[in-house]
């Protein structure tokens, strides 16, 4: 089936409006998407972000703990060598 080209201007007109009032719907739509999903990337950059921060801390205590063992570890060393003598 063919379909035949509107041959009045009115007609063409409202079919254009027709279709661009659909396409702004759809650009709508996907604007609703986009900024979903921007807030879902937020969302995940934060939790991210919490993340790190913790990993950060447990790391700065592991340094303290593994510099107090350090300290601890010298001072037994010492010990012994004078126990040896």
């Amino acid at each position: 089936m063919v379909a035949a080209f509107p041959s009045r201007p009115e007609d063409r007109l409202r079919i254009a409006l027709r279709k661009l009032d659909e396409a702004i719907g759809e650009q709508s739509q996907a604007t609703a998407g986009l900024r979903e999903a921007i807030g879902d990337l937020s969302r995940t950059m934060s939790r991210l972000g919490q993340s790190v921060t913790g990993y950060r801390h447990a790391l700065d205590s592991t340094a303290v703990e593994i510099e107090r063992a350090l300290v601890a570890a010298r001072r037994l060393e010492t010990t012994a060598k004078r126990m040896a003598v």
